[in-house]
């Protein structure tokens, strides 16, 4: 037994006991069944107790690899913490969030770990190679640990309005909540085949928890390219799918440009997609195409993925000419309690803006020792998710994000973190970083500049040196140069006025970066 009920290796032990031989995951490797991947999930958890000590955490860093998903079930399955780490980030942000941590090993792609090794992280680092052989020779038996399904099970780091990342404790609990809404608003088919083009380090890696608790299989992409997208779906007959704006932009893209591909998608029956909002311009060409169900999904790392869906009936109509549901989030599903509050706490009438807050098991259970960053979130069992948004006929609307994290090809970026960075350069004496809307990317990010008096700011320089200290999807794409901020009479500056200024006069911005 690797897992037991309640917990996420009982999702895959579960499987085993049901359809041994039922395919769980394909990848570039080739297959692996729900027995094998059982198997695997034991003799992980055999290599962890001999490398650490109880309760020590294990991080894992890389593009999509099978060995990512065997570590999301065997590391919690052993009672210990399993870190998330993106690989898109800077080395010396990875080295900090491993210090935070306190894991006691790292797990992940032979670049990764080198990265690691350069910035002085003097953990044992294993690559996927070195861990899979390690994996290979363990005992076909662990010891089975018995596991709490309220303690935690992931670490994941997120932005937030301060420029030190977040770590958010999701539990075995919160996480099994997740599926359980996804299931509610998505049911699986019973011949269903999800592809899933998202990198592995982000919390919608929930998705394949929530396959294979319906004992179906999923196809792993390395990474999302559009031609391989095709391949993969005529390949293996995908019937189910989830896309980032960014993701299902390139798709359509790649059909205008070789319709023949088409036909390469004729088993697709539906898409998901959230992270970012999706221009109704795109869901209509889409639709136009693929003829495929759409959902969207509306969650975060905190909610430990989606609590409220706008289905498939809901987008028809949208298309068909009731455009404003293609605006809408959607209704949240039973279990999942939604309220809109205002600044004081108290909660406003339907078509007020609001504070969105919500009460779900799928809660995360908190922010790795930061108590007051946990406070500020959680209250009375309510997480105080940062958005507004406003209620209408029963669906929720999302406004605007309260926090300044602006969303760019499904990746978060906290805006104080760039502006951090931005300041750190010579030639800038103020800066204001804020999200303006993309078509393609959902939201570039725009760096409102003051310069030192007296000086002509090149912005390929500035770019140039945000790039040296943090990941490239947070380097502006946009450096727009003004005399000064919009500011409140404290000095705070009204980012809302810059949104709005820039939206008023987009040639301002200039072409992307």
């Amino acid at each position: 037994m690797t897992g037991s009920a309640g917990t996420l290796a009982g999702v895959v032990q579960h499987a085993a006991d049901q359809q041994p031989d039922a395919v769980a995951l394909i990848d570039d490797i080739g297959t692996i069944t729900f027995a094998e991947l059982n198997q695997r999930i034991s003799a992980t958890i055999d290599v962890v107790d001999g490398l650490l000590d109880a309760t020590v955490p294990v991080a894992v860093i890389g593009p999509n690899h099978r060995t990512w998903i065997e570590l999301y079930y065997a590391v919690p399955a052993s009672g210990r913490l399993l870190v998330f780490l993106n690989h898109r980030l800077h080395a010396q942000e990875l080295a900090s969030m491993i210090e935070r941590s306190g894991a006691g090993i790292v797990v992940g792609s032979s670049d990764d770990i080198e990265r690691l090794r350069d910035v002085g992280v003097e953990l044992p680092l294993f690559n996927w190679a070195a861990w899979s052989a390690l994996v290979d020779g363990a005992g076909n038996v662990g010891v089975e640990h018995r596991i709490d399904p309220e303690s935690p099970a992931w670490l994941l780091f997120t932005s937030g309005t301060t420029a030190a990342p977040k770590g958010a404790l999701l539990s075995h609990k919160g996480l099994l909540a997740s599926v359980a809404a996804s299931t509610a608003a998505r049911p699986v088919g019973i011949g269903d085949v999800y592809v899933f083009p998202f990198p592995l380090c982000h919390v919608a890696g929930y998705n394949v928890i929530h396959r294979h608790a319906h004992c179906r299989p999923v196809v792993l992409m390395p990474g999302f390219a559009a031609a391989d997208f095709c391949e993969i779906v005529a390949r293996e007959q995908v019937t189910s799918t989830s896309l980032a704006a960014t993701m299902l932009a390139s798709l359509v893209d790649l059909l205008d440009v070789e319709p023949e591909r088409i036909a390469q998608l004729r088993s697709l029956t539906s898409i998901a997609y959230g992270a970012a909002p999706m221009p109704a311009s795109l869901l209509r060409k889409a639709d136009s195409l693929l003829s495929v169900d759409f959902g969207q999904g509306y969650g975060m790392t905190e909610l430990s993925g989606n609590a409220v869906f706008l289905n498939a009936a809901a987008h028809r109509r949208g298309l068909e000419g009731d455009v404003s549901l293609l605006e809408a989030a959607g209704v949240p599903v039973d279990g999942v309690e939604v309220r809109l509050v205002d600044d004081d706490g108290i909660a406003v009438a339907d078509g007020q803006l609001g504070e969105i807050t919500i009460r779900a098991e799928q809660v995360m259970l908190g922010y790795l020792d930061d108590e007051a960053a946990t406070s500020a979130a959680l209250c009375d069992g309510w997480l105080y998710t940062g958005d507004i948004g406003r209620m209408a006929d029963g669906l929720l609307y999302v406004v605007d994000r309260k926090k300044d994290i602006i969303i760019t090809g499904g990746e978060n970026v906290s805006s104080l973190e760039v502006e951090a960075s931005v300041l750190d350069y010579q030639d800038v004496a103020r800066v204001a970083v804020v999200g303006m809307p993309d078509a393609t990317w959902g939201e570039n990010v725009c760096a409102v500049v003051v310069t030192v008096p007296g000086v002509k700011l090149d912005p390929v320089a500035l770019v140039a040196h945000v790039r040296q200290s943090l990941a490239g999807f947070k380097v502006p794409r946009h450096v727009v140069v003004v005399d000064e901020l919009p500011a409140t009479a404290s000095g705070k500056v009204r980012k809302a006025d810059l949104r709005r200024w820039l939206s008023e006069n987009p040639g301002l911005l200039g072409k992307r970066l």
